[in-house]
């Protein structure tokens, strides 16, 4: 097994570089914090502190760690996950990887050292030392929302794809032709799968998947405002935009509002995720639901199936369209 002073080398830095990155110490430049994680990841090190906390007495307390505390979507699914383990006598510790793979180990170090008993992980895109540490050594841990392909761990996810058929014949039946997708990015599971349900979607209604009208985002405001932005410029905009999260979409909607244009006289709007406040905005938002909660509750009983040393089975819920009038056809 690797040592620090195997990463430093690595790294062409020195173990006490090493030491301050593993610390988090806010000295350390962002480039060097690169170059250690990727010797870290290349000689697969895991820190002292980390492996021996990985055999520990439980505690009673389950970790979770969210992708980002400001999406509405991680803030219902963390509620679902403290409602079902509170009802089963556990504490939960939240961290916020703010979709960085650094700040996910950060909080996977302190989670473990703190001696969880069971990991729940929202995981980002990159794969990690730590986390394939977790898997190997047998740690009581399941994703959720994400799958990382190649890790065997369980997983407890929703499945879009029949709603979002469901949405892109919804809009074929009111008139609709020019569809854009704005999807999330392709390195996260989510992102993938639902570009590609899309894509099949469009396909089996007949409709022209035109590569104008598919772009990538990130799953955050800024991304969506950009995107819509650009797609509204086009010689031909669509006459649909479907964001691939609740935070893109909202991002959407303030560039469509700052245009002076009009919710679905000039440009109709449906979303992947839905949160309480789409029915308050005018026109309430079109939106296909994940049953966020249910998902939670779900991890935290697969996971206590992990930490009894029973072996659990990934579990995939289904999703719903909700009809709403943000796509509705001028005239219609």
């Amino acid at each position: 097994m690797a040592r620090i002073k195997d990463v430093a080398a690595h790294a062409g830095v020195s173990v006490a570089t090493v030491s301050r990155v593993l610390n988090d110490n806010p000295s350390v430049t962002e480039e060097t914090r690169d170059r250690v994680y990727a010797a870290m990841k290349e000689l697969r090190y895991v820190p002292n502190a980390v492996a021996r906390s990985l055999r520990t007495e439980a505690t009673r307390t389950l970790g979770l760690i969210i992708g980002d505390i400001l999406n509405p979507f991680f803030t219902e699914l963390a509620r679902g996950v403290e409602d079902e383990a509170r009802q089963a006598g556990y504490t939960v510790i939240i961290g916020n990887a703010d979709e960085r793979a650094e700040e996910q180990d950060h909080y996977v170090r302190t989670l473990v050292e703190q001696r969880v008993d069971g990991l729940l992980i929202c995981p980002t895109a990159e794969v990690t030392p730590l986390v394939e540490e977790l898997v190997r050594t047998g740690r009581p841990l399941v994703f959720l929302d994400r799958t990382i392909s190649g890790l065997d761990v369980p997983s407890v996810r929703a499945d879009g794809a029949t709603a979002i058929a469901e949405l892109v014949a919804h809009l074929k039946r009111r008139g609709h032709r020019r569809i854009a997708f704005a999807s999330g990015p392709a390195t996260l599971s989510t992102g993938r799968e639902r570009t590609e349900a899309f894509a099949a979607a469009m396909a089996e209604a007949g409709l022209d998947l035109r590569a104008e009208y598919m772009a990538a985002g990130d799953f955050r405001e800024g991304s969506g405002r950009a995107i819509t932005a650009r797609l509204l410029d086009l010689p031909e905009p669509p006459e649909v935009i479907f964001f691939g999260d609740n935070l893109m979409t909202l991002g959407g909607l303030d560039e469509i509002r700052a245009r002076g244009l009009s919710i679905p006289g000039d440009v109709a709007v449906a979303s992947f995720d839905d949160v309480t406040w789409f029915v308050h905005v005018d026109p309430p938002i079109t939106a296909i639901a994940q049953p966020t909660a249910e998902m939670g509750r779900t991890a935290v009983r697969l996971l206590l199936q992990g930490v009894a040393g029973r072996s659990g089975q990934s579990v995939v819920l289904p999703a719903e369209l909700v009809v709403r009038r943000s796509c509705e056809r001028k005239g219609a």
